[in-house]
């Protein structure tokens, strides 16, 4: 038995290394650019352009691998993300930074496609769900892992630049000594935010709030725990708990929706999330213990909503329409993680570090009033027309052509 997932092992551990570097690179950088006084509007556009590359990536990539092949293109995107983790650490420069941070997001979209569909080549119908849970272990797994490692170094040197680099390198030897067939060329993607939106409008809506909350924190996160003077260790702990509060909550918050209308867990969750963010804005706390614990039950409730907006889209949608309506909501998911920086930034600018959740609150807030709106003016779909709840991660290292591996595209 074991002997059939050997290759899927292998395509695993070159996926832990690709996800521990983008991890340690993507919290290195607004560690460091906050040492050397880069303002928050400056940091916060790297996180909106590696989201506006990492989009990209999704809707361009495949037309470069059909053209070169899958092993070929690993080996240029992972080739691609260690020179430029390796040019962030020689030239600090904010305008330099956001110009390859686009770029990053751009190979690292390729890179995750190009495995994610290995991998739904490499899994059979029988193994199928067995190896997406696998892939969503090493997705969280892999990216704390990564975001540790900046707590060993020292962010004002070269040397954690280095070790991303190094790992990138390494992500590129099972993909590399593969003796496995190439998989079939990569699907393209495609938004139709019209369909969409008359699909579920409460996922659409939610989608792109999640987004532009969860990306607002993802990037920012680490300067706000610097400016109120966190440790380097306390900051990776705090990114890393909020993350991993979340996954944890997934599966009961699901198991609930599957058995209410899911709409209301929305609700719940997002109040929960815009209850903990206001905390936060207006209590200002300054302990470590304090911070980690209240950024980690926000986490726990922000986390769940972009899997609960995705099963209630796919309640209302056909069995074969899955991979379409999910792809599109990442994507559109993918915009919002482009605004939330933005907005994040501009009001820690005008107002104090804690003004972050001031932006996701508000996030959170409108969510809360435009589900609480479709409530009442639309049913919810009968029980047995629902599906069984599954676990995303609502994080940017998870491409479209993941959702052709999970077991709820087997019928595409």
């Amino acid at each position: 038995m074991f002997a059939n997932y050997g290759p899927i092992f292998a395509l695993l551990r070159g996926t832990a290394f690709l996800l521990a570097a983008n991890g340690l690179h993507g919290l290195l950088l607004p560690l460091r650019g906050q040492a050397e006084g880069f303002s928050a509007t400056e940091l916060g556009l790297l996180g909106t352009g590696w989201a506006g590359g990492f989009v990209a990536g999704c809707i361009f990539a495949p037309r470069l691998v059909r053209n070169v092949g899958h092993v070929r293109a690993f080996s240029a995107f992972a080739a691609s993300a260690a020179a430029i983790a390796l040019m962030t650490g020689l030239i600090v420069d904010p305008l330099v930074w956001i110009g390859l941070r686009v770029f990053t997001g751009f190979v690292m979209a390729g890179a995750f496609m190009v495995i994610e569909s290995w991998l739904n080549e490499a899994a059979t119908n029988e193994n199928r769900g067995t190896v997406f849970s696998m892939y969503m272990m090493v997705t969280f797994s892999s990216i704390m892992a990564g975001q540790m490692i900046v707590a060993a170094g020292q962010v004002t040197n070269e040397t954690l630049f280095m070790i991303a680099a190094i790992f990138f390198c390494l992500s590129l030897l099972p993909t590399t000594m593969s003796t496995a067939a190439s998989p079939r060329p990569l699907t393209a993607v495609s938004l139709d935010l019209k369909g969409l939106y008359r699909n579920s409008p409460v996922a659409f809506i939610a989608c792109f709030l999640v987004g532009v909350a969860n990306g607002g924190w993802g990037t920012l996160g680490a300067v706000y725990g610097a400016k109120i003077n966190l440790s380097t260790l306390q900051i990776a702990v705090m990114m890393s708990l909020t993350v991993a509060a979340g996954a944890l909550l997934q599966i009961p918050a699901g198991r609930i929706s599957d058995r209410i209308d899911r709409r209301i867990v929305i609700v719940v969750m997002a109040t929960l999330a815009s209850l903990f963010g206001l905390a936060l804005f207006i209590a200002a706390p300054r302990s470590a213990t304090v911070v980690i614990a209240m950024t980690a039950f926000y986490g726990a409730a922000a986390y769940t909503l972009y899997s609960l907006a995705v099963a209630h889209a796919n309640d209302h949608a056909g069995a074969e329409d899955f991979v379409k309506v999910s792809g599109g909501l990442l994507l559109l998911y993918g915009f919002g993680t482009m605004a939330g920086p933005l907005l994040g930034a501009a009001l820690m600018e005008f107002m104090r570090p804690e003004s972050l959740f001031l932006a996701t609150a508000v996030a959170h807030g409108g969510m809360v009033a435009y589900t609480a709106l479709r409530i009442v003016t639309r049913a919810a779909p009968l029980q047995e027309e629902k599906e069984e709840f599954h676990t995303m991660p609502a994080e940017r290292a998870v491409t479209p052509e993941a959702l052709r591996l999970d077991p709820r595209g087997e019928e595409e």
